[in-house]
């Protein structure tokens, strides 16, 4: 097992009431999941947001909650419903429904990581699938959402960040005629995770840091968005991609020579956001 579910980083003060999240940024494989993988060392991490959490990791210096990842997504995918099993890889589990994520290999236990590579020889038992869900993905959603509740509670709403980085290959297909090339996407389910204003801000921060943003095409934010994002009671979430390419060499999984760059620009992009919302507490607002 991963020695820890997630790691946080608390500001003192919390001063805001966002939550930065990266729930695909874990690197800590161990050598029992390692020695059951057909892929190398190197190859495993592929699907791995690498170097996300240090992409944000200022959040708490402007009074922002920081909730990181520690275990791999090749491991078990904090981004994925815990019932989204694949019966593909899945021990004693039938087929119920077609879901389009689950049947490429990439359910919350993944069958694969990118490029469609399997990670396993066969199938994993059920009782490693729900030993995986209970240990690493529940804790980590449990402080998650403990997270947004307190942050409701203090500061009256709550917004997610959910910080993710993309393949550059992603947007290959989706640069209009003449266009320039996304290096942000913003995701908010097509306007149902959050309200519009906090979005329209999230992509203002990241176009006045000189970032060229996209919304919801082609990601409009898959579980954690969907799931938390709930606008009517006060509970907002916004997925982020950033395109690796700018920070990072992706066939080496290494930063490359603009990173320190990207690092200091998104530092003014996650002051911006840490500044959605209410700064106050209630009882303080209300005097």
């Amino acid at each position: 097992m991963p020695e820890t579910s997630y790691h946080l980083h608390m500001p003192d003060p919390q001063t805001s009431c966002v939550v930065f999240a990266s729930p695909h940024s874990g690197c800590d494989y161990p050598n029992s999941f390692l020695r059951t993988t057909v892929l190398d060392a190197h190859s495993i991490r592929s699907s791995e947001d690498a170097f996300v959490d240090r992409l944000f990791d200022c959040a708490p210096q402007f009074g922002a909650a920081f909730l990181c990842a520690g275990a791999p997504r090749a491991y078990i995918d904090l981004n994925r419903s815990a019932e989204e099993l694949d019966p593909a890889l899945i021990e004693g589990l039938r087929r119920t429904g077609h879901n389009p994520r689950v049947a490429s290999g990439l359910g919350v236990v993944p069958r694969v990581v990118a490029g469609g590579r399997a990670i396993y020889r066969g199938k994993l038992p059920r009782i490693e699938a729900e030993h995986r869900i209970r240990r690493i993905w529940k804790p980590y959603h449990d402080r998650l959402q403990a997270l947004l509740s307190a942050a409701r509670e203090t500061f009256g709403e709550a917004i997610l960040i959910d910080c993710h980085s993309m393949p550059h290959e992603a947007l290959d297909g989706s640069v209009r005629l003449g266009g320039k090339r996304p290096e942000v996407v913003i995701g908010d389910r097509f306007g149902a995770s959050a309200r519009s204003e906090i979005v329209e801000r999230v992509e203002a921060a990241f176009a006045a840091a000189g970032f060229v943003v996209a919304r919801n095409a082609p990601f409009a934010g898959a579980y954690t968005t969907q799931y938390y994002g709930r606008p009517s009671r006060g509970q907002h979430a916004v997925q982020v991609e950033i395109d690796r390419a700018l920070y990072m060499d992706e066939a080496t999984i290494t930063p490359n020579a603009r990173f320190d760059d990207v690092r200091s620009a998104l530092r003014g992009v996650v002051a911006e956001l840490a500044d959605l919302g209410d700064r106050q507490p209630q009882q303080l607002a209300a005097e």
